[in-house]
């Protein structure tokens, strides 16, 4: 791990001049030096004032393997989540409060994202993977014929994998 600093955040305090053993953090042009930093100090993360310094990792874990349960509850969820992003979309537009539409907007993009999130942890937006193939043959077989489903696109999507 090395230390990074948001310039944004920074308050030119500069403790973490001082703090800083090995001479890496550098007030002049606002960068910390990740060749001088010493892996995982963090002396200078603590002791910056404006907290503008943070621990940047030098290797991320690999992914482990979803269990088939977790993946379906993850879909569970997911499928929930656009259920209710269609009701809050359902509410907007049936609203006349302005305020009201603003926020039910904004739930079913809250609602969207989560489900999005859902179905990439249960591995299901993978480009070119076979979980999307599956999730996709799935979703025209359960809702292909349904007048608002775009079966179309799906089968297009289909045939591109």
């Amino acid at each position: 791990m090395y230390a990074a600093r948001n310039i944004s955040l920074c308050t030119k305090d500069c403790v973490c001049l001082f703090i800083c053993p090995s001479g890496a953090t550098d007030t002049e042009n606002g960068q910390i030096d990740a060749e001088k930093c010493l892996d995982g100090c963090r002396l200078c993360v603590d002791a910056c004032p404006s907290h503008a310094i943070y621990l940047v990792p030098t290797s991320y874990a690999k992914p482990q393997q979803k269990h088939a349960e977790v993946a379906q509850s993850l879909m569970d969820l997911a499928e929930s989540k656009v259920v209710q992003e269609s009701i809050a979309k359902d509410l907007a537009s049936k609203s006349t409060d302005p305020i009201f539409r603003q926020l039910c907007n904004a739930v079913a993009q809250s609602n969207r994202i989560l489900a999005e999130d859902c179905y990439r942890e249960a591995g299901y937006i993978l480009p070119q993977s076979e979980e999307v193939r599956m999730l996709l043959s799935g979703l025209l077989q359960a809702h292909g014929s349904e007048p608002d489903f775009p079966s179309d696109a799906v089968k297009t999507l289909l045939e591109m994998l």
